[in-house]
């Protein structure tokens, strides 16, 4: 190739660059922790937002703030706020779940499903209706 000289024979290429201490390269598993976390807060009355999300953002948070305390990614801060969200949604999706599942096994709900389904027209389901909320009420 014309004007293209070979390097001479002492040459050695420069050093890396390394990032400086304390500054190192991103954790994105903070990032996952942390967006996982408030989607699970914001989802918790869900199961898979409470639940799933949250079980997420607990595990990624943990990983992020050890990858995090050994030095290779940014401070642990992130992850743990992460790791504290999922948690609360984890917890609020598991009361949603108890909840839930306490409500379909009373008393009342089942007088309601059976009075439904032995309604003929929809004036008895709306009647059944008034009757379930008259009895949680009461």
């Amino acid at each position: 190739m014309p004007g293209f000289t070979p390097p001479a024979a002492d040459w050695t290429p420069p050093p890396e660059e390394k990032h400086p201490a304390g500054g190192g390269g991103g954790n994105g598993l903070a990032v996952a922790a942390l967006v996982t976390g408030i989607l699970a807060v914001l989802l918790f009355w869900t199961v898979l937002g409470g639940l799933l999300l949250g079980l997420v953002a607990l595990i990624t948070g943990l990983m992020g703030a050890k990858r995090a305390r050994r030095g290779a990614g940014g401070s642990g801060t992130m992850s743990l706020i992460g790791a504290v969200l999922g948690g609360l949604g984890l917890a609020g999706g598991v009361l949603m779940l108890v909840i839930g599942v306490a409500f379909w096994n009373s008393d009342e709900f089942a007088n309601l499903r059976e009075c439904v389904d032995a309604a003929d027209t929809q004036e008895e389901r709306d009647q059944c209706e008034r009757d379930f909320q008259d009895e949680v009420e009461n």
